[in-house]
């Protein structure tokens, strides 16, 4: 773990369930390492909350190295990789180029491969920043990449490059941090574990470590202020009105950048452990490119830090990207058969980012190298669809993280549902999950399927309900009847009440309790959305008025996506399916505003499956 010592969160955390749900590793590790378990978001719906952990770095490390070392078939050799092995396309695939292997720098033998997956990080081309000086590399104690990756990227293949940047915190020595003047934010009493194969989380409940929140102070302010003219990469960040240089972005921004972009705010700082036996502790929302000595003054300046003294002091780093729209949604470069990138090389932030992009990309270079076709995932079934999707289709103008708000259908796409979305299409279709996670996927998604049909047969009339429950607040005027599934979307029912109710049906189900209320809740929605996208695909045909006005029409559509429908003015809703930059959502919002506004067209039905005419009536 390079920088913050946390897995998961909203939107990132969706990342890790999927990823697992495939056999990936981040979650087990989670798992495995963390110390500090708990659900941000939980004020709102299911579908939209976080699982996030603290993790201890030596548990983490020692976890993912013992995976990897132990893993059948799998050699892992350590070196720098100088450049990529290149030769001409096979002539019945699309590319330029087919990439036939790597060389490393020490001079070693060649080594032979049809697939290969570029996770650079931050190391390609990468360089240090602090204060006024500048040095090779990725991350602090690490050597730099080779040169000669970037170059063969570049000049060899032809790939558009940029550059982005990203800064870390410096890491303060715990005991000469008075916590007391801190807010103590204690986790989950019940940790939540990431995986699905995991019913409880190595560290007990009772010995996980708290986290404490701070804020800024106008003295942290002044320091930066005082010391702009000492910091070289944010002098360069305010060229801008974003304070964003003209060819390079920032992510995880610096206590510089938003005191710059936010005077006279308070800016919250966490104070996170980076382990059960580590002295050090991580400052989330400190990340600075000034001199260590202006560094130990600014974090002074806050009072649970007043006396503090800095392990390793924070730092920028500048790297290059490629541009994602390059790649194909299986994340191989289009014009080089067998080159897969994955991570920050793509343009993201971010662990598990990179995590749902390796796992892809590597299932997809192994199918590569078994000869067999790529696979891709679509955004109506996961978060990584998600992803992948905006990567390739739309690129990047800023660096890449996931948020629940990307995902149209999010109400499907929960962390409590990825085993049943992914699970048993990664083993029967993909191949890349285990026969033991495919059968507990498949048990768990017949006993999910069992309870549900044994509350829909559940039918009473309201009143009988009130007898059963009488704690529940149901309309006495309300006569009709209800199952178990409309009672259960109660906000006051729970499974447990129902169980308690009816134990000789619903008792033998209790282990799934909180995912049967969920789904309860969310099916109504889930279902109307499957028929949209059905009755959709079915209307494909449907033709679209060439005199329509994109750029107002009043409906809910970004701006990105009327600026396509404007310029390309697809003649029929399954043309405007297929164009680069169409989300589901915008689709079925046009669908609707075409299917009720057709009394100012003229409509032709279609003979012989010919696409449907419609012309706007003149006014009159």
């Amino acid at each position: 773990m390079s920088c913050n010592p946390s897995l998961g969160g909203v939107g990132k955390g969706q990342l890790v369930k999927e990823v697992d749900a495939l056999d990936g590793l981040c979650g087990r590790a989670g798992d495995w390492a963390g110390i500090h378990f708990s659900i941000l978001n939980r004020r709102k719906g299911p579908a939209v909350w976080g699982p996030r952990a603290q993790l201890d770095r030596q548990r983490y490390r020692e976890f993912i190295q013992s995976e990897l070392l132990s893993t059948p078939r799998l050699t892992v050799l350590e070196g720098s990789v100088e450049e990529l092995f290149v030769s001409e396309p096979n002539p019945e695939e699309p590319g330029h180029h087919r990439v036939t292997g790597i060389r490393l720098a020490n001079g070693s033998h060649p080594i032979s491969a049809s697939s290969v997956v570029l996770t650079t990080g931050t190391f390609l081309s990468g360089s240090l920043f602090m204060g006024q000086s500048k040095s090779p590399g990725g991350r602090i104690g690490d050597a730099p990449s080779s040169a000669g990756l970037s170059h063969t990227l570049r000049e060899r293949l032809g790939l558009r490059t940029g550059r982005l940047r990203t800064g870390t915190p410096p890491r303060i020595v715990k005991d000469s941090v008075d916590l007391s003047l801190a807010n103590v934010h204690p986790p989950d009493s019940h940790p939540t574990p990431f995986s699905f194969l995991n019913t409880h989380t190595h560290c007990k409940p009772e010995e996980q470590l708290p986290c404490y929140l701070t804020y800024t102070t106008p003295g942290v302010e002044r320091v930066v202020r005082e010391s702009l003219h000492l910091n070289c990469h944010i002098q360069e960040d305010a060229k801008g009105p974003r304070y964003t240089h003209t060819h390079t972005h920032i992510y995880c921004p610096s206590i510089e950048s938003r005191v710059l972009r936010f005077p006279g705010r308070r800016h919250q700082v966490w104070l996170e452990p980076e382990g059960v036996t580590s002295d050090i502790l991580y400052p989330q929302g400190l990340s600075m490119t000034m001199p260590p000595d202006v560094q130990l003054r600014l974090i002074r300046e806050i009072p649970a830090m007043h006396r503090a003294e800095i392990h390793t002091p924070g730092y920028g780093v500048q790297y290059d990207f490629v541009c994602p729209t390059q790649l194909s949604p299986a994340l191989q470069v289009k014009s080089t058969q067998g080159l897969f990138l994955a991570g920050q090389i793509n343009g993201t932030t971010g662990y598990e980012e990179a995590a749902a992009q390796g796992l892809w990309a590597g299932v997809n270079a192994a199918r590569c190298a078994l000869s067999r076709p790529t696979v891709a995932l679509s955004r109506t079934e996961s978060y990584i669809g998600v992803l992948i999707d905006d990567l390739v289709s739309r690129g990047v103008t800023e660096p890449y993280r996931m948020f629940t708000s990307r995902a149209e259908f999010r109400t499907s796409l929960r962390p409590d549902n990825a085993d049943l979305r992914l699970t048993l299409k990664g083993f029967e279709e993909v191949g890349c999950v285990s026969i033991v996670r495919y059968q507990e996927a498949v048990r768990v998604r017949d006993s999910l399927q069992d309870a549900l049909a044994t509350l829909q047969a559940l039918a009473l009339s309201t009143q009988n309900w009130r007898k059963k429950l009488p704690d529940m607040r149901m309309s006495e005027v309300k006569n009709s009847l209800l199952t178990g599934m409309d009672v259960l979307r109660y906000n006051d029912v729970s499974f447990e009440m129902l169980a308690s109710a009816f134990p000789e049906c619903l008792s033998h189900h209790m282990e799934f309790s909180q995912r049967l209320k969920i789904e309860a809740v969310y099916r109504p929605h889930c279902n109307l959305q499957k028929k949209e996208i059905e009755r959709i695909q079915k209307e494909e045909n449907m033709s679209l008025p060439q005199d329509i006005n994109y750029l107002t029409l009043p409906v809910s559509l970004s701006h990105e996506v009327r600026e396509i429908l404007d310029r390309v003015r697809p003649t029929t809703l399954g043309a405007a399916t297929r164009l680069q930059g169409m989300t589901p959502a915008a689709i079925i919002h046009l669908f609707n505003y075409v299917l009720n506004h057709q009394h100012l067209y003229i409509h032709v039905f279609p003979q012989d499956k010919k696409p449907s005419k419609l012309r706007k009536l003149p006014n009159s």
